[in-house]
């Protein structure tokens, strides 16, 4: 296969990236490593878009649905338990395809990361009051002050990884971007072909976003979301920012009514996608893929086909 130990599909939200990585992990008989920061939980099926038994074609899909919704989940334990997927698979002669959004766990899984900066606690609580008390869209914009690639890659709800970041830089001097590029004369992890989905124009990502968020709505999001609460998820719970969850838990406390979460959830989505392509943009060695109009899933995992010499 030309050299490479995996495939990696990634790109913004909505792109067709879970249907292109179940389509080719079935062509080469491979399985699928999820790298989404929010498919880890359990019970949160809508909301994140995991992938029904139906689309995922047969294919043994991994790093789903593997810690319940309460428990805070950190990038290097992602980075552990995947390699561990990744390693077996390989073990068993198998192509590895890494299908997910979340670029700070496939850079961190694929660079062989260190993950030895230490906290401070008292400072993580001074940071947490201040991201309350300001907000995540504040709070994001003083991080792209000092270290814009971390902001690049997260959204204003992911309170927990903002957090870190600015913990990063006061207790270290120096931003998590600095830090992992000194570990980067670390060899890689794994030799990745990296394919990234994209739309030719903007308009269109938006308009699969918003479909998107349409069915997530029609096929019970509110519902899920009541199921969570009902279950006593904790509504300031790392899980429960993801965008949409967010929103509904305030419609069922009575703060929003559905219309204008609606809204909300389309807006901090697209504004998601946003910050997903600002942060493959930066990366190298990166094949994309860009869609006219439909995705064409079928022509998409020929051309990895072909290219990756699988």
């Amino acid at each position: 296969m030309g050299g490479h130990k995996l495939i990696v599909i990634t790109g913004p939200t909505a792109a067709g990236k879970s249907a292109l990585g179940a389509l080719l992990a079935k062509t080469v008989g491979g399985e699928v490593v999820s790298a989404d920061s929010m498919q880890i939980y359990k019970y949160m099926d809508i909301g994140t878009a995991k992938p029904t038994e139906a689309e995922m074609l047969g294919v043994r899909h991994h790093m789903l649905s593997v810690v319940p919704p309460w428990e805070d989940y950190s990038v290097a334990r992602y980075v552990s338990d995947a390699a561990r997927c990744i390693d077996d698979i390989l073990t068993r002669g198998r192509l590895p395809v890494l299908v997910g959004g979340t670029g700070l766990y496939i850079d961190s899984l694929l660079s062989n990361r260190d993950f030895a900066v230490r906290g401070d606690a008292a400072l993580r609580s001074e940071l947490e009051a201040e991201y309350d008390s300001i907000g995540g869209e504040e709070m994001l914009f003083w991080l792209s002050g000092i270290d814009p690639e971390s902001a690049a890659s997260l959204h204003a709800n992911d309170k927990k990884r903002i957090v870190r970041a600015f913990e990063v830089v006061k207790t270290t001097g120096k931003t998590i971007s600095q830090h992992n590029l000194e570990t980067q004369s670390l060899p890689p992890r794994y030799d990745a072909a990296i394919y990234a989905l994209t739309f030719a124009e903007r308009p269109r990502l938006y308009a699969s976003i918003d479909a998107r968020v349409g069915r997530m709505l029609a096929a019970g999001l509110e519902g899920e979301v009541r199921r969570l609460l009902g279950m006593g998820v904790p509504p300031g719970c790392t899980a429960m920012q993801a965008i949409g969850y967010r929103q509904m838990s305030r419609v069922i406390s009575g703060e929003y009514d559905e219309g204008v979460a609606a809204g909300d959830i389309r807006r901090e989505s697209r504004r998601y996608a946003k910050r997903q392509l600002t942060w493959l943009r930066r990366g190298a060695g990166v094949n994309w893929i860009t869609w006219a109009d439909e995705p064409d899933i079928s022509g998409g995992a020929r051309r990895i086909v072909n290219e990756v010499q699988i």
